[in-house]
């Protein structure tokens, strides 16, 4: 067996920008050979690939919006690697519209992306996993408490909570754990784009008075990681959001 099937093997989805990028890189910090998928971005993928080591970040294109998308990158895994350690089901997407404007298509766009692709890469993968697999969805302070404008993001992160803690069941009797985190609001390039206003109203409605860093957060998934009896959570990591 040569060095890199020795590796341990984690796929992040959307693990080249924000969140995701942070979990890749904390993974790929422990050593693990990282597999990111990205939708459209090639340049942030690119940039993603740079990281040093001591383990590396792959990237491969994979619009989770598209069926036969996720199924090539499910024949990719399989023909990359013998065996899965972690599995970060991190992508997601949002279609910022009124109800009455959202479309059928945009609603399973969204329902699509977070919740049926990570569902058929765990079902189809579910024989690499390894003895002690790591599932770690990215859930949302917004699938806990009503947002306005996000409905449909709101309703996917709700049921990717209920995903986690349904599939628990299904690994039942083995090591294999899944667990969700569910940040609020974080410093990402989506998050910093938000005007000025809307930003300091956020931040009057967190406790501690500011969003979060990417890395505050990512520790959360180092935590799922790390605890072997941590399982069917959802780590909700808002610094206090609504608290008046």
């Amino acid at each position: 067996m040569n060095e890199r099937q020795q590796q341990p093997f984690a796929i992040v989805t959307g693990g080249t920008k924000g969140i995701g990028l942070g979990v890749s890189r904390m993974l790929a910090g422990r050593g693990f050979r990282v597999l990111a998928t990205f939708a459209d971005d090639a340049l942030a993928a690119r940039e993603a690939e740079a990281f040093p080591g001591p383990g590396q970040i792959e990237t491969c294109r994979c619009d989770q919006s598209a069926g036969e998308n996720v199924r090539a990158f499910i024949e990719k895994v399989r023909k990359t690697t013998a065996r899965v350690d972690c599995l970060v089901c991190n992508a997601g997407m949002t279609v910022r519209k009124p109800m009455e404007e959202t479309t059928d298509d945009d609603w399973s766009r969204m329902m699509q992306v977070a919740v049926g692709a990570h569902f058929s890469m765990i079902r189809d993968l579910k024989p690499l996993f390894s003895a002690k697999a790591r599932i770690i969805f990215t859930g949302s302070a917004m699938g806990l408490h009503p947002h306005a404008m996000q409905l449909g993001y709101g309703v996917t992160k709700a049921a990717v909570h209920a995903m986690v803690r349904n599939l628990v069941k299904e690994f039942e009797g083995s090591e294999i754990t899944v667990n969700g985190v569910a940040p609020g609001f974080v410093e990402t390039a989506w998050q910093k784009s938000k005007p000025t206003e809307i930003r300091a109203n956020i931040c009057r409605k967190v406790a501690a008075g500011r969003f979060a860093r990417v890395d505050e957060i990512v520790s959360a998934y180092a935590f799922c990681l790390d605890n072997a009896y941590l399982n069917g959570a959802i780590l909700e990591i808002d610094g206090g959001y609504s608290y008046k």
